[in-house]
């Protein structure tokens, strides 16, 4: 590289500096003008440049180029004679020579860049692309033409075209000078290929070389293939849609009507013509198109009323998204006669009337539970199902005992007779002596003539649940001893015993021990009664179904409200499993109800910010705990160690979060020991 001596350093200077500071041909050694301040000066300093006074002390240097820009002939004749040998350029001829310079400069770079930009294009493109010059032999070969041909182009390139493809027609299109437009070609691994061949002509005519451009058509013929599947698929998707019952429009990003079904014309009262390619709304008499909110959510909406049709029909819309890799591309709508519907729910609800009163509705299958406690009490109930003997199924308020009374009666012999339910809280006892036993007519003022048949007779070869055991009043008990005891009744008003094969259910959540000992319970009743106690552990000590139960009933709410809700967040199970559930499974089926009608229809979870307070009595447990020494005056030292025993089951019991197994183990005692006294101190 060349070195050059500026001598001046005012804006000539300047310019003649700036123009080689990015130039790769010269270098500047030193810059030079008798005032310090000029700014060529300033700049070179800048730049790390050599500056000073006296041009005459860098002449040691023997710098290749001088360039005097003073504009003072005295100075360049000077220079002409101190550096004879040096080339010697006046400011006027060095400012034109760096222009030159530069402009060779920014070619060469342009030239660069489009040179780039050609090879960027020519090895991305998909299709195969090789270049022959006039000699036939390749001089450009890109990375699809590898792909494709499966050659190198290290291999390909300066070979004859033909020694790489035998069969290509490129020489004869450089001798005809005719370009061949979207030609199969035959590959030798037996692949074909669509080509084109262009022959290369300049503008005077002479022919340079010339070019092919291919790509594999197995692509083609495969995207032909899918084209075809695609049309076959709609084919089908069109013909399902027309033969549905179910009134079905579909429409498309924009919210304009693409297709509609006969059932749908039936519905609304709207052809074709008055509904495709027109907007979302056309159709609807009363309310908000549905369409349009799905189009701006991009979720589904469901259960929504409104009216449609010229004729103001009242139906019930779903519809939901036409996602395509992500991307929206409609909404399809299913809409319901609500009409029918309404008549089909009255149908339905008829039906259930008279299911509720004949025959049970669980079986144990639909028992939840996957904890030892409940497995230990399904057992249980099942081994209670074969036996004709009396089952007492104990438990706390919501645990579900009548659940388990339907699974024995569906489980057992008699699940073909009736189940009929009774709740023995419910009724007065003179109204529960009639509708239990029945009457004679004439029996009591207002009794129907001819008399009626008691509950017992109904349930006759069937099975009776009798719900709140522990309420029935001592009368009610000595005649319903009789019934377990004789399996006969006496109706009110008559004196004629009549036969019953009536298998007995009861439940209670009554200590029943306790009140034997009070006097408000029958021993003897108690006997009957307990020959099969089950009992049903309550929901803080089964907490592991606390995520089954969740699942199977908001499915059942789902059902009974019209929702569409999934489940429960994680931050909601955590919430619902540190609660202690004194409602039991009937408090959180209330807690999941009361969560999901504040829901909204596009939510499909349950948060934690959606379930209604659930607050700990614990009150209730520091007063306990502070009553002790009072609850302990007076009483026998028997009767202390049975309080202080039961704390102990309790605290244990806590402690193992209401394992059994665990809690046995860790008392050291047998389970069975352990049911025992749980069972002693009714700790359920």
């Amino acid at each position: 590289m060349q070195t050059a001596l500026i001598i001046g350093g005012g804006q000539g200077g300047l310019s003649v500096l700036k123009i080689l500071k990015n130039s790769q041909m010269m270098k500047v050694a030193a810059v030079t003008d008798v005032d310090e301040g000029a700014p060529a000066l300033q700049l070179a300093r800048e730049m790390g440049i050599p500056t000073g006074k006296d041009w005459r002390i860098f002449m040691g240097e023997q710098p290749d180029v001088i360039i005097e820009v003073t504009g003072d002939s005295k100075v360049l004749e000077a220079v002409r004679q101190y550096a004879p040998r040096a080339i010697v350029i006046p400011g006027s001829v060095a400012y034109l020579l760096a222009q030159l310079l530069k402009q060779k400069e920014e070619l060469i770079m342009q030239l660069k860049n489009q040179s780039y930009q050609y090879d960027v294009i020519f090895e991305s493109i998909d299709e195969g692309m090789i270049v022959i010059g006039d000699t036939e032999k390749i001089i450009l070969f890109n990375k699809s033409a590898e792909r494709i041909l499966g050659i190198r182009k290290q291999e390909a390139i300066g070979r004859h075209i033909q020694d790489i493809v035998p069969n290509s027609r490129l020489p004869e299109v450089l001798k005809t000078k005719r370009a061949e437009i979207n030609q199969a070609q035959q590959l030798a691994d037996n692949e074909k290929i669509i080509t084109s061949r262009i022959p290369m002509i300049t503008a005077e005519g002479k022919v340079i070389g010339a070019f092919s451009i291919f790509k594999d058509i197995t692509e083609v013929v495969n995207l032909a293939e899918e084209i075809t599947n695609l049309k076959e698929i709609q084919t089908m998707l069109k013909a399902i849609i027309f033969s549905s019952d179910d009134a079905i429009s579909v429409v498309d990003e924009k919210g304009r009507g693409l297709l509609i079904n006969p059932a749908y014309t039936r519905l609304t009262g709207l052809s074709e013509k008055e509904v495709i390619g027109k907007p979302a709304t056309i159709d609807i008499s009363e309310g908000d198109s549905v369409h349009l909110q799905v189009l701006a959510k991009k979720q589904p909406v469901r259960g929504v009323k409104m009216y449609v049709g010229p004729k103001k029909k009242e139906v019930v819309v779903n519809v939901a998204p036409i996602l395509v890799d992500g991307h929206l591309k409609g909404s399809v709508g299913v809409i319901h006669d609500l009409t029918e519907i309404q008549s089909l729910t009255k149908e339905l609800d008829r039906a259930r009337q008279i299911i509720r009163t004949l025959e049970a509705k669980y079986t144990f299958e639909e028992i939840i539970g996957c904890s030892e406690e409940m497995k230990i009490a399904v057992e249980q109930a099942k081994a209670g199902a074969n036996t004709p003997a009396t089952v007492l199924l104990r438990g706390e308020s919501g645990t579900g005992k009548e659940l388990f009374a339907h699974a024995i009666h569906n489980a057992s012999d008699r699940r073909y007779n009736k189940f009929i339910r009774v709740n023995c809280a419910a009724l007065t006892e003179s109204l529960l002596e009639s509708e239990l036993f029945g009457y004679e007519d004439g029996a009591f003022s207002g009794a129907r003539r001819g008399g009626k048949r008691g509950l017992f007779e109904e349930a006759n070869n069937g099975s009776i649940f009798l719900d709140e055991i522990g309420e029935l009043s001592a009368n009610m008990q000595a005649k319903l001893l009789r019934v377990l005891q004789e399996q006969e009744i006496v109706r009110v008003g008559g004196a004629k015993a009549i036969a019953v094969n009536v298998r007995v259910i009861a439940a209670t959540n009554v200590n029943l021990e306790r009140a034997m000992v009070e006097g408000t319970f029958r021993e003897d009743l108690y006997y009957r009664l307990n020959r099969m106690p089950i009992h049903i552990p309550p929901l803080r000590h089964r907490k592991a179904d606390i995520p089954l139960l969740c699942e199977r009933l908001i499915a059942k709410i789902n059902q009974d409200y019209g929702r569409s809700v999934k489940g429960v967040t994680s931050q909601a199970m955590q919430k619902l499993m540190a609660y202690s559930w004194p409602g039991n499974v009937r408090e959180l089926e209330n807690v999941l109800g009361r969560a999901m009608i504040f829901l909204n229809y596009s939510d499909y979870l349950i948060d934690a910010s959606a379930l209604p307070p659930l607050i700990e009595d614990k009150v209730a447990s520091a007063e306990k705990s502070a009553e002790w020494p009072a609850i302990a005056k007076g009483r026998s030292l028997q009767e202390m160690l049975d309080l202080y025993e039961k704390e102990i089951l309790q605290s244990r019991l806590a402690a193992n979060k209401g394992n059994k197994t665990a809690a046995a183990k860790d008392l050291n005692i047998s389970i069975r020991n352990l049911y025992y006294k749980l069972e002693k101190y009714q700790l359920h």
